[in-house]
């Protein structure tokens, strides 16, 4: 008996420790972008490519990011969200990316409540530009991740 209390209050202690990270989880929303050269507007014909892994924190209002990339024509001179805009469709800087910008990089940044409706809309897009490609290189949308 004494054996199955024990064993019964773990569960309860683990389903309740379940429970608490619930909320948490609900609170932080993960986006990601493919970039190609194709993507771009006008498409240019760099082999590059690159990903970008965001999360959003509904809470704090901050937004995190990871951006790497490879096969680019040369050094990232400089790298920008853009917004809001569809696919295909150009928009001005949201938020400039602080160097080095040699991948990988990553920062953060507090976003504003409109910023974040054109975020979770998919409205934002992520642009690498070079030398070779000064209007930019590689772009990708950024969209919720599965």
């Amino acid at each position: 008996m004494y054996r199955f209390l024990t064993s019964l209050f773990g569960t309860a202690v683990l389903a309740l420790a379940a429970l608490a990270a619930v909320p948490a989880q609900a609170q932080t929303q993960a986006y990601s972008a493919h970039m190609t050269a194709a993507d771009e507007v006008p498409p240019n014909d760099s082999m590059g490519t690159g990903t970008v892994d965001m999360v959003y924190d509904k809470a704090s209002g901050v937004l995190r990011w990871s951006v790497r990339y490879s096969g680019l024509t040369g050094p990232v001179k400089a790298g920008h969200i853009h917004g809001p805009a569809e696919v295909g469709k150009n928009a001005p800087v949201v938020q400039p990316f602080a160097a080095p910008l040699e991948s990988p990089f990553s920062g953060s940044a507090t976003i504003s409540a409109a910023q974040a409706a054109d975020l979770e809309a998919g409205r934002w897009y992520v642009n690498l530009h070079t030398a070779a490609h000064a209007g930019g290189e590689v772009r990708g949308q950024v969209l919720p991740a599965p």
